[in-house]
């Protein structure tokens, strides 16, 4: 039995560049280098590659435009992504448009309907769901990746890091300095991100023999306001609790503020624990003990698979990237001062 036909990333791997370096080959020869080309000129003519007929429609009829859909612009953490996306585009012939979802429906179906219009090739969603109407008919949808979230309605190319053991290595951290009483601000609940930190939250604690607490999980938005809010009240309705561990940097430090703002010190009296890694989390004070994914990998392997997709290749369902837990200086054992610490990552 004869085997599968040649495909890009057959022809990338043989010429030592990357798939988006060969679509840009391929497409636009002229605006590569000389000897990257013959490489893979030479790859392609030593396995016979031909693209398929859709990829080769498709191609004709391209903008060489993608559009990256954020769940918040406002969030440092998608500048990185945004960095990575748009190197592998650059290094395609394509251009990245950023849109801003802000949670809602309508702005949501508004790029979906844009990618289906031809405006752009493709659609990299960095939200955890589709409107129903979308979720109902996946047949509708324009070649979709989604980066750092989850979509279990449609069955479409993923890449993200395992958030349930990155957020359990969160929570042991601090049940290691030994905090019981750990508050936890998810994100939405009824989406994977929040399912899935949540899912380590309790494991680290069910490990650990320690009660979960209802009352100590608090469902926010990622953002700095939710983070505050919550905290605010939180400590207004006499919870108890001797640390906190954010699904979010940006939620960690609203909540940071919250406490400052009521006499609370960090790490003195709260042990906070975010969750991203964002440069801010390294500049604020206390630094921010967090768990760092590695961003701009995760857009750029996004925006490979995109152009594998756009290509004819079919990509795997999911790529995973490993996390780090970096301890910094807004968590301490639990009634004791510590030293300032520092471990970076790069």
């Amino acid at each position: 039995m004869a085997g599968a036909a040649p495909n890009i990333r057959d022809v990338a791997q043989r010429a030592g560049v990357s798939t988006a370096t060969v679509s840009r080959t391929l497409a636009h020869p002229d605006k590569v280098r000389e000897d990257t080309r013959q490489k893979v000129m030479e790859a392609v003519e030593a396995l016979g590659f031909v693209p398929n007929d859709r990829a080769r429609v498709l191609r004709r009829q391209s903008s060489q435009t993608v559009i990256l859909l954020v769940r918040d612009i406002s969030n440092p953490f998608y500048l990185d992504v945004y960095k990575g996306v748009e190197e592998a585009a650059f290094d395609a012939g394509y251009k990245v448009l950023m849109g801003d979802a802000r949670d809602d429906d309508e702005r949501i179906s508004h790029y979906i309907e844009a990618v289906r219009e031809r405006h752009a090739d493709g659609l990299i969603l960095m939200i955890g769901r589709l409107p129903d109407r979308f979720g109902e008919d996946p047949a509708r949808l324009p070649p979709i990746v989604v980066a750092s979230e989850a979509i279990r309605t449609i069955d479409v190319p993923t890449v993200k890091v395992d958030n349930v053991a990155a957020a359990r290595a969160a929570v042991e951290h601090l049940i290691a300095l030994g905090h019981r009483q750990i508050c936890h601000i998810a994100g939405p609940l009824d989406e994977y991100l929040g399912e899935a930190r949540l899912e380590g939250y309790r494991a680290a604690l069910a490990a650990a023999g320690i009660g979960d607490d209802p009352g100590l999980v608090l469902a926010g938005d990622f953002s700095l306001g939710a983070g505050h809010d919550l905290v605010a009240d939180l400590i207004a309705r006499g919870g108890t609790f001797s640390a906190i561990f954010a699904a979010s940097d940006q939620m960690a430090i609203g909540a940071i503020t919250a406490l400052r703002q009521r006499g609370l010190r960090v790490p003195e009296d709260i042990s906070v624990v975010g969750f991203d890694d964002t440069l801010i989390a390294s500049m604020v004070d206390p630094a921010l003990t967090t768990i760092h994914q590695p961003r701009r990998d995760i857009g750029f392997a996004a925006m490979t698979m995109m152009i594998e997709r756009l290509s004819g290749v079919v990509t795997p369902t999911d790529r995973v990237f490993p996390t780090e837990l970096i301890v910094r200086n807004s968590t301490r054992p639990l009634g004791r001062t510590h030293p300032r610490q520092e471990r970076g990552h790069r």
